[in-house]
């Protein structure tokens, strides 16, 4: 029996897929570790720096582009190695200028990263996981059973895919890195550190680590991680309560990783790294819009030096929450002012292509 047309494309995708699992991916391996290679084979040591600099200095999606590699050498790359480089499988522009990119990976898994442009900057907005384990009820990415981790040249390449598409269109540079993808950064540590020192590294992308943010929800442990290795990036906690019983009912890991111990861990890694916390804040109707609760919050800031975005909410779908009114929102930033805590009302961007805050869910 001939097969039809469509399971001859499913074969030849498989057969793909078993010589790439087959291979190594050359990324997955130290600078040392390819000087190693190289001298193995009989080749030059310095071929490894050459190697090194295409792969993470250049973002080279394909060994054909290392020009100053010899042929011979090329195809024998090629032959024991591969580069899992990522595709953006599709795109999305809103009206306001945000970019929206459906991430297709070498598995065939997916996830999304964004574009976000301002007259002053131009973010890239990172996932760090293909969906998300943790229950927060107000985010579509918590309603994405978590696949698996990130690889740290997974990472970097959304990095690499946004600073082109920062240069494509609107001739300006990437300036600044958040991670408030899909996933939860500190639950997969090691990939997310290995990237950011890829992106910051001279050897790599060479951003600064000041203009790289990474956002969580809060994990004791692995903040006070953070303040033992000394990291240089800034920190955002996702908090929306500094009232434990409600915070539990929006967030259900406060459960277990309660304000009190989440107060200890910043205040360690503050000792350790001398640099402001950010909260961001979501205020809902009827959940954390009385004064009650701003107050909460303003004494929660006095705790570890801090300073808070109020984030616009931004529906995903069923409408169990709602945007508090602007006159709860001034009634925030009147306190918090007064208290001298900086306070920063973030609008939301990309709402018309479910690129905003808590949107990113694989509907493309």
């Amino acid at each position: 029996m001939i097969p039809s047309l469509e399971a001859l494309k499913c074969i030849i995708y498989l057969c793909r897929m078993i010589e790439t699992v087959a291979r190594k991916d050359i990324r997955q391996l130290s600078l040392e570790q390819i000087v190693e290679y190289f001298v193995s084979i009989g080749d030059k040591p310095f071929r490894a720096k050459q190697v090194y600099e295409w792969l993470w200095k250049k973002s080279a999606k394909d060994f054909d582009q290392m020009t100053n590699i010899s042929l011979a050498t090329r195809k024998r790359l090629k032959e024991d190695f591969v580069i899992n480089h990522i595709a953006v499988d599709h795109m999305q522009r809103s009206s306001d200028g945000t970019i929206k990119n459906a991430v297709k990976l070498f598995d065939g898994l997916t996830v999304e990263s964004v574009l976000i442009p301002t007259d002053s900057r131009i973010t890239a907005c990172i996932s760090s996981q293909v969906g998300c384990s943790l229950d927060c009820h107000f985010c579509a990415t918590a309603r994405l059973k978590r696949m698996r981790n990130l690889n740290p040249d997974e990472i970097y390449d959304q990095v690499v895919a946004i600073k082109e598409q920062s240069e494509t269109f609107f001739e300006r540079p990437l300036t600044n890195i958040v991670f408030m993808g899909m996933g939860e950064p500190l639950l997969n540590y090691n990939n997310v550190i290995e990237a950011i020192d890829k992106i910051t590294s001279p050897r790599g992308l060479g951003i600064s680590p000041k203009r790289i943010t990474l956002s969580t929800v809060g994990i004791p442990k692995m903040i006070k991680k953070m303040g033992d290795d000394e990291v240089k990036f800034n920190l955002a906690v996702s908090l929306h309560s500094a009232i434990d019983s409600i915070r539990s009912s929006v967030m259900p890991m406060n459960l277990k990783n309660p304000l009190e111990d989440l107060l200890d861990a910043l205040r360690c890694w503050h000792s350790k790294t001398k640099r402001k916390v950010t909260y961001e804040y979501v205020v809902w109707k009827g959940v954390n819009d009385r004064e009650e609760d701003a107050r909460a919050l303003v004494r929660f800031c006095k705790v570890v030096p801090a300073k808070v975005n109020l984030i616009e909410y931004n529906p995903i779908d069923d409408g169990a929450y709602q945007q508090a009114s602007e006159e709860v929102m001034e009634m925030y930033t009147r306190l918090l002012e007064k208290a001298d805590i900086v306070v920063n009302i973030r609008r939301s961007r990309g709402k018309d292509i479910d690129a905003a805050c808590g949107q990113l869910a694989n509907k493309s």
